[in-house]
Parts: structure tokens; sequence; C-alpha cells
């Protein structure tokens, strides 16, 4: 029987159910916590998430609740979290944290009010933690129907995210361990602005010549970011980094493609953003990532691009007129 047989997931929408759902296909007892009384009990009564993931029938190994104190005897937790709530939730988590509990961080984005990565947010409110992260390319929707699907999970330590990936991986869910969790956080965070700049050039029907291009030098801001920040440039390439960034800038499933498709036929962003109960992480994630870049002199244009879109300060043909007058220079710049 596996160490980590008891498994906490905090946040019950979409991705952090279809995680619970994965957990209990590899054989582990799961408390998931929901912020809504009702999804919980819609997930004990009928074994499925009708608010969050309708189309997904649910283990009974899950055990839904609304009281966080109810994962005090887990022995992993996944946090899954929106970005920007994860420190709320987490300093509500903190007093029933066992000593020296592995977190694994799954939200991807920065925090918008400190630019701290969720390492540090995880740092400032449980100490005691250990700190992973899993990243990669999944929609919620493939992994809780057992899809196959590949992931980063990163860890300081390989010992522990070997025992983290035998504890949750599955023959059709297959975690990937990697020592640089900057790289796997920063990845994360920066596709979803980018898949908006995608779902931009879809919308406004510029052609995949430009959908390409966006991508690939988008990763390049991406890879800047990070190492700029401290990562391993050959992470940024794997699962987590050119892999996320594929998925998600390439399927109008993807929240933040979607999105950019909307902005760029002409809808606003508040009319894009009323009708949807589930976060768009990139929206709240890109002034952070363009103050940060910044900070430490990294060159994100598409990026800057986005958030001055989102910010109503350009307008998209704006904003596609300053991108493309840019000087030429070497790719490599």
């Amino acid at each position: 029987m596996s160490e980590y047989q008891q498994i906490g997931v905090i946040g019950a929408g979409a991705w952090g159910t279809a995680l619970a759902q994965t957990a209990a296909v590899a054989g582990r007892d799961v408390t998931l916590w929901a912020h809504e009384a009702e999804v919980a009990e819609s997930i004990n009564s009928g074994h499925v998430n009708a608010l969050y993931l309708p189309d997904a029938p649910l283990s009974d190994r899950i055990t839904a609740t609304a009281d966080l104190s109810d994962l005090s005897a887990c022995k992993a937790v996944l946090a899954v979290a929106p970005a920007q709530h994860l420190r709320g939730v987490l300093r509500s988590f903190a007093p029933y944290a066992s000593e020296a509990l592995p977190i694994l961080l799954c939200a991807k984005g920065i925090e918008q009010s400190t630019l701290k990565l969720m390492t540090e947010v995880l740092d400032e409110e449980i100490p005691s933690a250990i700190p992973a992260v899993l990243s990669g390319p999944s929609f919620a929707i493939d992994v809780a129907k057992g899809l196959p699907t590949a992931v980063t999970l990163a860890t300081r330590y390989k010992s522990l995210g070997h025992a983290l990936m035998e504890a949750i991986g599955t023959p059709r869910f297959r975690p990937y361990w990697s020592g640089d969790l900057i790289g796997a956080e920063v990845g994360g965070a920066v596709k979803n602005v980018l898949a908006i700049a995608c779902g931009i050039v879809e919308g406004r029907q510029l052609g995949k010549s430009a959908h390409a291009a966006t991508i690939a030098r988008g990763f390049a801001e991406m890879t800047r970011l990070a190492v700029a920040l401290g990562a391993e440039r050959d992470t940024l390439a794997g699962l987590c980094g050119l892999g996320d960034l594929v998925l998600t800038c390439s399927s109008s499933q993807s929240r933040n493609m979607s999105c950019g498709m909307a902005l760029g036929r002409g809808e606003s962003l508040e009319d894009v953003l009323s009708g949807r109960r589930a976060v768009t992480e990139g929206v709240a994630t890109a002034p952070a990532i363009v103050e940060l870049a910044g900070k430490v002199g990294a060159d994100m244009p598409i990026c800057e691009a986005m958030n001055a879109i989102l910010a109503g300060q350009l307008s998209v043909d704006d904003a596609m007129d300053r991108l493309l007058s840019r000087p030429f220079t070497a790719e490599g710049d």
C-alpha cells in the first residue's frame, strides 16, 4: 500500500475533481474539499460533480466535504484552488496541515498583489509543508474520463517525487518527475496569457501561420522569464512548458483561448467573463507577469500586448500593429 494512501484535494472545480478521480482510480482514498456545500452533496449522493464536471462519473472512493478540517488525516494534499485565491485557502487549511505535509500545487498563475509564485505563497502560509508542483497539458474532462495524459510533477527531492508519482499516477495519467519547481510554475502561468493571444489570432482570422508564430515567439517569452527567475531552460521544452502551451493554444476547450477568440471577434472582456463560472486564469495573471518581467529584465512583448488589451489600454488592432511594427532582430534575442 502506498505511504500516501489518504489523499486530500482542495478545490472541487473541474480540475480538482478530475485529479480526485485520478487519485481514486490509482487506488487512493480521497477527501475532496468543495467551497460550495451543494457540490459536496452532489458528489457524495450521486458520485458526480453536477456543477463543474457533469459528464464524468466519479469513484465511490471520493468523499467530498465543505470542512477543511476533514483533510487533517491526509498524507498528501493537492491544492487546486485558483491562483488568486490560493493564499486565503491555504491560510484556512494551515491549522489542519500535519508537519512536513507534501502539498502539490496545481494552480497555474502568479499572485497579482505580490508577484509571488505559488510555491512562495505556500511557504508563507504553511512553512512546514513540502512543496511540489503538478503542471502540464491536461484538460479536466480528458483526465476525468481516463484519456491518456502526461504531466510534470516537480519536487526538490527525487524520492518524494517518485512516491507521489506512484500515489496518483496510472497507466493513463503519467507524471514525469522534475527537480525544477520554478520552471514548472512559470510555464503553467505564462501559457495562459499566451493562449489568450492565440485565441485573438483565431478570432481575428489571422491564419494558421500567425497562430504558429504566436506559439513559437510566446514560447521564447516564457523561457526568458523562467530562466531569469532561476529555472532550467530544458524544463520549458517539456510537458509543463511547451507541451502545456501547445494544448492550451490549440483548442477552444481552453478557457483562456476561448476568451481570446471572443475578444478577437470584438466582444468585450466584461461580457466574456460575466457568462463564466470557472476562472480564466490568464486574465488575472497577465499584469503580474508583465510587472515581474519588468523587474527581472525579461522582454515579453506578446504578454505586454495581452495585458494592455485586457486592461482596456489598447484595442486589439492597435496591439497587433504595435507587435508587427517591432524592429527586426535575431531569433535568439
